[in-house]
């Protein structure tokens, strides 16, 4: 049996009156972005010929056009940069059959990635191909493809297609879904991207039961899936976990799994604006750009000291075993800056203060199975984890257990607007920075 070295972090970096003193402490730069900025996402129903486009679509058409780059593993010929060989190092331009200027939205499993364009057409690049109409998101895992279609009236449908079946003949299963119900908290409860359905009062598993409904009680704003755990992000900034918690990915504090969504009291009195699900790890960043993390931390992923670099030397070499003071067992590497013991920690059961550069907020974030990808408000995209096949971006196969800036789009004078990671590789969508 495999035995889990796990650690709880000092509780102080988990006080909110300092979180939101700290916090409150910042300032902004002069070049922002918004947390809710997306690129050109497409409306609920496709546009019909001849009818004139909305205002609010107008004015994304006339922004700065930006750019879709790729990086990471692509072995089965998926879209992801230039395309040539089986990863990419370094952010390349992405070169979809369609032109990456129309696509807004991205959904990558690890064999094949979804691309949805601001015409509501999904194409499929990879081991699975394709393309459909009619479509206003979709979802790509290994055991399924969701899509949602937009339908008569407030309404849409749910359609699940077998990913090799290029979307042709009948989809696997289908449902009609309608949309969340206009109301004063409307703006509050808004859904976010599937797998959360538009209604906000169920979501979609890739395994049976494939429909899975939510209490009405949670008000689901956001919801993001792991390997084998789910996070909710609800209309007042909580989060709840629920799945197997063997790797601590569900942060309540033990190794335990939750049939059910419980909310993560760790994080009580704090406003979640964002939610991420890796393989075995989660992350939220709090309204006020705080990074919050925590569950497996076997390749770096967590940004917290771990053994299996150590290993390879990249980090502070030699350990020893110790106890915490709540009898949790923690591996030591020989000396920290500061001459004491450096712990290795490989799980993190409770959420755990993230600190990137001084003064920087986190917006958005996205996972991959062993890696993490954080952008900030002035437009800079973070990596860390595993490395192995470029999906960290740093022009080298590196696993890193430290927040690393992707120099790239620095170089490029290039400011990231969203980021959407596959379990093994990274997409970001860039634009150009104003002049001053």
């Amino acid at each position: 049996m495999m035995h889990l070295e796990f650690s709880l972090l000092p509780l102080s970096v988990l006080l909110p009156a300092c979180v939101r003193a700290a916090a409150a402490s910042r300032k902004g730069s002069s070049e922002t972005i918004s947390p809710d900025s997306c690129p050109n996402p497409p409306s609920r129903r496709p546009r019909q010929p001849g009818r004139s486009q909305p205002r609010a679509l107008r004015g994304m058409d006339e922004e700065r056009r930006g750019t879709w780059f790729g990086f990471g593993f692509c072995g089965f010929g998926q879209a992801l940069g230039s395309g040539l060989g089986r990863q990419v190092h370094s952010p390349e331009p992405l070169r979809t059959p369609g032109g990456s200027l129309g696509v807004c939205r991205v959904s990558a499993s690890w064999s094949y990635t979804a691309f949805v364009t601001r015409g509501g057409q999904v194409q499929l690049s990879g081991a699975a191909g394709g393309t459909a109409d009619g479509c206003t998101d979709a979802w790509a895992s290994e055991e399924l493809l969701v899509l949602l279609r937009a339908g008569p009236g407030a309404g849409a449908e749910l359609q699940a297609w077998a990913p090799g079946s290029a979307m042709r003949g009948d989809p696997l299963w289908s449902q009609a879904v309608q949309e969340a119900e206009h109301g004063p908290s409307r703006d509050e409860t808004q859904a976010g991207l599937l797998p959360l359905l538009p209604c906000a009062r169920a979501y979609v598993s890739p395994r049976p039961p494939f429909y899975r409904p939510l209490a009405p009680t949670l008000r689901a704003r956001r919801l993001e899936l792991g390997a084998e755990h789910a996070l909710l992000l609800d209309a007042a900034g909580q989060v709840f976990s629920w799945g197997a918690g063997r790797h601590g990915q569900l942060g309540h504090g033990t190794l335990e799994a939750e049939p059910e969504p419980r909310l993560l009291e760790a994080l009580q009195g704090l406003r979640m604006a964002e939610v991420a699900a890796g393989g075995w790890h989660s992350v939220c960043l709090s309204e006020t750009g705080d990074i919050y993390i925590w569950g497996w931390n076997e390749s770096g992923q967590l940004a917290l000291p771990t053994k299996s670099l150590a290993e390879d030397g990249k980090t502070t070499a030699g350990e020893a075993s110790g106890l915490e003071e709540d009898g949790s067992e923690v591996k030591r590497g020989s000396a920290g800056e500061d001459g004491a013991p450096a712990p290795f920690i490989a799980v993190q059961p409770f959420p755990a203060l993230l600190d990137l550069s001084p003064g920087s907020e986190a917006v958005k974030v996205s996972c991959g199975s062993r890696h993490t990808a954080v952008l900030t408000r002035t437009g800079e995209l973070y990596t860390w984890g595993w490395g192995k096949y470029g999906q960290l971006g740093h022009k080298d196969t590196t696993t890193l257990d430290r927040p690393c800036r992707v120099e790239y789009f620095v170089d490029k004078q290039l400011q990231v607007r969203t980021v959407s990671c596959g379990p093994w590789n990274t997409y970001v969508y860039a634009v150009e920075k104003e002049k001053s």
